[in-house]
Formats: structure tokens, sequence, C-alpha cells
């Protein structure tokens, strides 16, 4: 019995959301496909789906088999690929996941010369400013930025994520500029909250090597930095802000840094990853692209006026 196969068309099922599809992406008629699942079902004791209205979905017990299974079909796949093709060729689907910002304006625009680099390669891009679980979900790779809290992943640094505290000149004209942290007091200040609560203490370095930290106030939050964004142009107040999301809007003049001798700390983006004894080349070559496309100085870091 072809266990693995059995298993790889399972998964195949849960991926494309139906026996029919699943089927037809592995040249299998769906007569055929039901019966490898009802073996399967049989072989190993246990329900494996249930049927909605629209979609098949896994019970518990196929959950937890599609979880630990993946990671082993994937590896076998990987090993059995790295002894049948040379070294430099890639293959199969790369799924991976990220910041819908910082995918949209600075990855999005790479994945075409990537994939004429590697022409039996095929893309699964999913965007989200949510922090989704890359074994459950069945990704090879995501995309993060700043501070990594999974123990269970293993994460490579693609370029530094810089930050800057930046505000309108309109704004910075009516309050006036900071001179030193404590006034950051008696300004209005543009807070980013998530599941970690809201950020509303801000630690700066200071000229001297030191730190300070300032508990800040505003009017104004958001679980998403595009709305902070557009409240700091519009001259709502002050803003930590990622140089990735508002390098342009620093070279035309429309955000000014605020205190630029109190530097926030860096943190880096990184290429997040499932722990691995095998990982499959297609990972490796599409971090390595993003490490060779950004690093230390980055793109959106060329030329600012800082």
């Amino acid at each position: 019995m072809d266990r693995v196969g059995d298993l790889a068309l399972f998964l195949r099922v849960l991926d494309q959301g139906s026996i029919t599809a699943a089927a037809h992406s592995l040249d299998l008629s769906v007569a055929v496909a039901s019966q490898r699942l009802k073996r399967l079902e049989k072989d190993l004791g246990v329900r494996l789906l249930h049927r909605t209205t629209r979609r098949l979905h896994p019970t518990p017990e196929g959950a937890a088999l599609a979880q630990q299974g993946r990671v082993l079909v994937e590896e076998l796949e990987s090993l059995g690929s790295g002894l049948r093709e040379a070294a430099s060729e890639i293959a199969g689907t790369l799924r991976f996941t990220m910041s819908a910002s910082f995918g949209r304006q600075y990855v999005s625009p790479l994945l075409p010369a990537f994939l004429a680099r590697h022409p039996k390669l095929r893309l699964s891009v999913h965007l989200s400013d949510h922090v989704v679980d890359l074994v459950s979900e069945g990704f090879d790779l995501a995309i993060r930025i700043g501070a990594l809290e999974d123990s269970r992943l293993v994460a490579r640094g693609i370029a530094p994520n810089r930050r800057v505290l930046c505000a309108s000149p309109d704004y910075l004209r009516r309050r006036g500029m900071p001179g030193v942290p404590q006034d950051l007091v008696r300004h209005d200040c543009l807070l980013l909250f998530g599941s970690n609560g809201r950020q509303d203490v801000w630690r700066l370095g200071t000229p001297e090597g030191g730190e300070v930290a300032v508990r800040v106030q505003g009017r104004f939050e958001s679980n998403f930095g595009e709305v902070l964004r557009d409240a700091s142009l519009a001259g709502e107040g002050i803003v930590v802000h990622s140089l990735w999301h508002i390098a342009d809007d620093l070279r035309a003049g429309r955000l000014r840094v605020v205190l630029p001798d109190y530097p926030l700390p860096t943190t880096a983006i990184s290429a997040v990853m499932p722990q691995r004894s095998l990982v499959p080349p297609r990972v490796r070559a599409f971090t390595d692209f993003l490490v060779d496309q950004f690093g230390e100085n980055p793109p959106w870091e060329r030329g600012l006026p800082m």
C-alpha cells in the first residue's frame, strides 16, 4: 500500500478543498482518489474528513495527521528531489505568507524574476498582517518583521528593520519639533496596538549610548500601520514607523524625522520557517534570493534625507 502517496493525496484534498479538484491536480480520476482516501481511513481506523455545504474539512484526527504528515511528505519529496535532480534545480510549490503592506510593496515586484530563474517552481503567496501557524497551515516560509516569539521556528535575517519617529511638516509647524524624548509627553502620538496590547512606551537610544523610555499618549490608535501612516500624513501626530513603510514620504518631504539623535532599536525582517532536518531546496533558494535583493543596505533606505 502506498501510504505516503495516499497521505499526499489527503493533503492535496485539504489544500484544494475538494476531492475533485485534488484528483484533477494529480491526474487521477475522482473514483480512484475517493477509493484511496477510503483506503487510508480504513488503514488508520479513523475518519479523516467531513463535508460541509461547500468544502471538505478535516476531523480532529485528520487535522493531526495533516500537521505531522505534511512535514513527512515534504521531507521525503525534498530528499527524493535532491537524489534525482541537480542541486541547482528548484521545483515544487513554494507556499509562503508575509505582511500585506511589506509584501505588496517590496516582495511582490520581485516574484516574476524569481520565477524566471526557476521555471519548474510554482508560488502560492498569502498576504496577511495576522501571524499564522506555519506548521498547521502548511506554509514553507513566512516573512516577518520585528521580534520573533515562536521557538518552534528558525529564522534568517534578510534585512534590518530600522525605525524612526516622524511627523508631517504641518504638525511640526503647529506643535513644534521635540528637542529631547521627554518633550513627547506634550505631543499627540499615534499608537499601534496588537496582541501584546497598546505600544505606548517608546524606548529610544541616547547620544551617550544609553536608553530612555517615555510613556506617550494621543487621541489616535490603530492595529494597522497603514492607518497610522495616513494619520501622520494628515498631521495628526508623531508616530513610530519602519523606514521601509515611509521611505518615499521622507524623500518627498511629506514626513520628517523627529529626534534623529535618539534612535529607536533596530529589529529585523526575517525569513522564518518551521524547524526541519531537511530544508526544501525551494525554501533555501527563495531565502537566498531575498537576502541578495535586500541585505544590510536595503533599497528603501538608499538616498534617504537623514
